[in-house]
């Protein structure tokens, strides 16, 4: 298809030697050009005095990464203060940390599935460990798609266990090396591209099959490749440079071409027997993995979260959820509310303000409401407001936020009772108190796959890269108080963000929507040349007030 490939670079553990790598980067790029991404894998920080004074220059803002690095969460007990929390954010400029488990699609549709820390059985795990339900919750979402092919990447620190049967025999004693969930993992969602460190030795495994040969029909085959610590006595190689067409975007015959070194897949046999348990852990001390790992059958097991997993809290998962709001983990009260900011001038949205334009309003609860957006995009486009003078959702207090929530899922259930799908967009950049649009698409008009590549296709054309992020991500996580950003929720539960660097175009959203992809109403882009009379506004706000009053919890609380 002519897809132009993305140059990436791959890294074993940093250890805190951060300036040694990025500057071996510099030279790679100032030899070879540009590359895309850098992922890292292992533990990125180091517990030494140097490694601290290295890393405050970055986190302070002196010094930039060269590159867009992504780092996973930590390996060890030591390394536990870099990470403010359970969830990807970003740590410093050009410097993420992806999360506890997920999987991060960017614009070019490259989808990078990743797993944090070493194995641990517990649940929940100790925090610089995974648990049996982070993997089976990134698992059964991918699997649920009927479409699922693989993924593109996956990032582990550990390594699967037996991944050298049928193949070239790595530098480790294979006796204590490895997990089994990791192989069963790497089973399961059949990465292109394997990546894993912690074990201190350079290892490029022969590519593997994903399927029996005359068996099963042609699947892309896999490749795991493990990376040593960086600056390493011996000289080993800690660095990897490859590219990579985004398997979306690849002709099938393409995409499952075989190398002439293939070989059989090492975790076939693994995945027919029942997984037995794995060498001990040196860090944690667990039970064995025997009892955990999938049924995609059954939607009985991992989950927690509520219905369809998402959303609710675990009443199990106390310490993760306080991850989750953003509180270290040894955090004993939950943090005081943000109080509302006072508005600097006239507010057009403040409930109490003169300017506020009340025929408008549909709801109103006690911390939120709701009205009909003006120069709508359709009869039921609306706007959730909070009452007080809050600038995004980041800023809101939980008591403000639970209640957004309510009307985001009615909102979602009154859509729903009309065929539609609910699309909510928040753009925080020259806007002064949070308007989260809520915007209904007809359900036979356009699936979530096509909202969201929409989305995906105009910011591109734009320039910009929109990011999707894990749906139990919390916000502040990745966007501090006083970030600029463009944020997309679907009522799939998948969420996109944007860091507003500059120059945003304030109509983006809109446009999207209105794009003949979507609504196909181009010329209401601009919420300006969509203006009405008083009278036409009164009329459409009594009778959506009248439709949505079966959904209103706020007129029985």
């Amino acid at each position: 298809m002519g897809e132009q490939p993305l140059r990436i670079l791959a890294c074993g553990d940093v250890e805190g030697r951060i300036n040694a790598v990025f500057n071996r980067v510099r030279t790679i790029q100032k030899k070879s050009g540009q590359f895309d991404l850098l992922l890292c894998v292992g533990d990125f920080f180091g517990s030494s005095p140097e490694a601290q004074v290295e890393w405050q220059e970055y986190k302070s803002g002196a010094k930039k990464a060269p590159i867009h690095t992504y780092i996973l969460g930590a390996a060890s007990q030591e390394t536990l203060r870099f990470f403010p929390s359970a969830d990807g954010c970003e740590l410093a400029d050009n410097i993420t940390y992806l999360g506890r488990r997920g999987v991060f699609t960017g614009a070019s549709g490259l989808q990078i599935a990743y797993v944090s820390g070493r194995e641990g059985h517990q649940d929940p795990a100790p925090a610089h460990c995974f648990s049996p339900k982070d993997l089976t919750q990134l698992v059964e979402p991918l699997h649920s798609n009927n479409k699922f092919r693989g993924v593109d990447i996956l990032l582990t620190s550990e390594w699967p266990r037996g991944v050298w049967q049928y193949a070239n025999s790595p530098e480790v004693n294979t006796k204590f090396c490895g997990t089994n969930s990791i192989a069963h993992l790497a089973n399961k969602l059949k990465p292109r591209y394997h990546f894993a460190a912690i074990e201190g030795v350079y290892y490029e495994r022969l590519p593997y099959r994903n399927h029996v040969v005359l068996q099963e029909n042609t699947q892309h085959v896999s490749r795991f490749i493990a990376l040593a610590t960086v600056n390493n006595s011996e000289k080993r190689k800690y660095l990897y440079a490859f590219n990579i067409v985004p398997m979306k975007s690849m002709e099938i015959s393409e995409l499952i071409k075989q190398p002439q070194d293939v070989t059989e897949n090492p975790y076939r046999r693994m995945a027919r027997e029942k997984p037995g348990p794995g060498p001990p852990d040196p860090v944690c001390t667990h039970e064995t993995a025997s009892q955990f790992f999938f049924d995609l059958g059954s939607k009985q097991h991992g989950g927690g979260c509520g219905q369809g997993g998402r959303g609710r809290k675990r009443p199990s998962d106390g310490e993760f959820d306080r991850q989750r709001q953003g509180q270290p983990w040894d955090s004993e009260k939950p943090k005081q509310p943000r109080r509302p900011a006072q508005p600097s001038g006239p507010c057009w949205f403040c409930l109490a303000s003169p300017q506020v334009e009340k025929h408008l309003v549909i709801s109103i609860g006690t911390h939120c409401y709701m009205a009909l957006a003006k120069g709508s995009l359709t009869p039921q486009h609306v706007l959730v407001l909070p009452i007080g003078h809050y600038q995004s959702v980041v800023e809101l207090s939980s008591d403000v936020v639970e209640e957004l929530d309510r009307y985001k899922k009615a909102v979602r259930t009154f859509y729903k009772s009309k065929g539609q799908r609910c699309v909510l967009f928040e753009r925080n950049y020259r806007s002064q108190h949070l308007q989260l649009q809520v915007v209904p698409v007809p359900e036979n008009k356009c699936t979530s796959e096509d909202i969201k590549e929409a989305f995906m296709v105009h910011a591109q054309e734009q320039n910009m890269e929109l990011m999707e992020i894990p749906q139990h991500t919390d916000l502040k996580q990745i966007a501090p108080p006083g970030t600029p950003y463009f944020y997309v929720e679907l009522d799939s539960g998948e969420k996109l963000f944007y860091r507003i660097q500059k120059n945003f175009p304030l109509q983006f959203g809109r446009e999207v929507l209105a794009s003949e992809a979507l609504l196909n109403i181009p010329e209401r882009a601009d919420w300006r040349e969509c203006k009405q009379s008083r009278e036409e506004e009164d009329s459409l706000s009594k009778q959506l007030r009248d439709d949505f009053q079966p959904y209103d919890f706020a007129l029985e609380d």
